[in-house]
């Protein structure tokens, strides 16, 4: 059996599973759910190694606030009441600080600690490295870079303003893809209901989508843009530069590249399943 993989035996549970993606496809995990996978059984001592992974991440230059997202939940009493309770909405680097600050006594904080050390050295892969990867494991990599891009974008923009996050997005695929939506996007590639168009982009597509988020954050920080309009005029324009830019260099404009065969999430079950045969393959040598 893969430790590393595996969170609790008897549960089988791990951190893929607890792991959760918002409306936009970025991951997160809960707070409340980490806890109980790293088998603390009071969350007051479990709040305490929150507090020194925040502290940790404050030493690092990064934003608090956008690593740990707090989020007020209600949890029912004995007597038929509810009383709210605190938890957070944590991203993978905010995990990792976690496991690094958590009991080490604890077998599976090191399994965590591992896990979550090899999903952020998979974040930080050298030019050579990556361009040595086979193009499935490019869009996994870029599209793991476009969610955490997302996610910070989007909360920039929530703090300045923006309330239909739909109309947002939207702007900046118009500016990029010639006045498409994503709406438009889902269509031209005959995508199934409900299938996430950035799954069925190849890794050059994604790259461009990257930029256009990661531009759009620094254009909105950098000017201390306000207001929705605002902030969806900013999005289309920093779409219409980097296609501007593509064209210019004699790029393939981001329209013009072939849907890939299979979508991220049907490769992530084919992964998913070939593991557990390698796990069960593994029981029956012990």
């Amino acid at each position: 059996m893969n430790k590393i993989n595996i969170i609790k035996k008897e549960e089988n549970i791990n951190f893929e599973d607890i792991k959760h993606l918002d409306s936009n496809g970025n991951e997160y995990w809960n707070a409340r759910e980490l806890q109980k996978a790293l088998e603390y059984v009071e969350w007051r001592k479990f709040e305490g190694v929150i507090e020194k992974a925040k502290s940790a991440c404050k030493n690092s230059n990064y934003d608090i606030s956008q690593c740990f997202v707090v989020v007020d939940k209600t949890s029912k009493m004995p007597n038929g009441g509810v009383k709210k309770i605190l938890d957070y909405k944590l991203n993978r680097y905010a995990c990792y600080l976690i496991v690094q600050n958590a009991n080490p006594r604890k077998e599976v904080v090191a399994l965590g600690q591992t896990y979550f050390a090899i999903q952020t050295r998979k974040q930080e892969l050298s030019e050579i490295e990556y361009d040595n990867l086979p193009e499935t494991e490019k869009r996994f990599y870029q599209r793991n870079i476009t969610k955490q891009g997302n996610y910070l974008l989007q909360q920039v923009v929530k703090n300045a303003g923006v309330k239909n996050m739909d109309q947002f997005h939207n702007a900046g695929y118009k500016g990029l893809y010639n006045g498409e939506t994503a709406d438009d996007i889902f269509k031209r590639k005959g995508l199934r209901y409900r299938e996430d168009i950035l799954d069925n982009m190849c890794s050059d597509e994604l790259i461009a989508n990257s930029f256009r988020i990661s531009q759009t954050k620094q254009k909105i920080e950098n000017e201390n843009i306000k207001g929705e309009n605002n902030l969806k005029k900013a999005h289309n324009l920093v779409g219409k530069e980097v296609r501007k830019t593509i064209k210019r260099l004699g790029g393939t404009m981001p329209e013009d590249f072939p849907t890939p065969k299979k979508s991220l999430k049907e490769l992530e079950k084919t992964r998913k399943k070939l593991q557990i045969k390698g796990e069960d393959k593994n029981k029956i040598l012990q």
